[in-house]
């Protein structure tokens, strides 16, 4: 068998860990703080039944190093639910400080 057949699995594991650099690389530059805020509405109208609107979703940025922005969606009765996202739009499982409630935004 050849020499150069040796080298072929280590090859293709950098190629496919390259690839997968590059992927994460794109969804970090092109995902918008707008893709997230519509993405955990969505989300927060299919959780949640009952009179809940898309306009009850508003973001923040976050204090917290590992969270990019806070999503947080304030609902008619004034429960108020809290999404941290990082920066792949993933959530983020973090005890975010308690704050009062807010007033309601009109």
């Amino acid at each position: 068998m050849p020499r150069w057949l040796w080298f072929l699995p280590l090859a293709a594991l950098v190629l496919a860990i390259g690839l997968w650099a590059f992927r994460l690389g794109w969804i970090a530059a092109t995902l918008t703080e707008t893709d997230v805020i519509m993405a955990y509405s969505a989300r927060y109208l299919e959780e949640h039944a009952g009179p809940v609107r898309q306009t009850d979703c508003s973001a923040q940025p976050a204090t917290i190093e590992s969270v990019w922005i806070i999503v947080t969606c304030i609902a008619g009765d004034g429960t108020r639910y809290d999404y941290p996202v990082d920066r792949f739009g993933q959530l983020v499982q973090v005890n975010l400080p308690e704050r009062a409630p807010s007033e309601p935004r009109t």
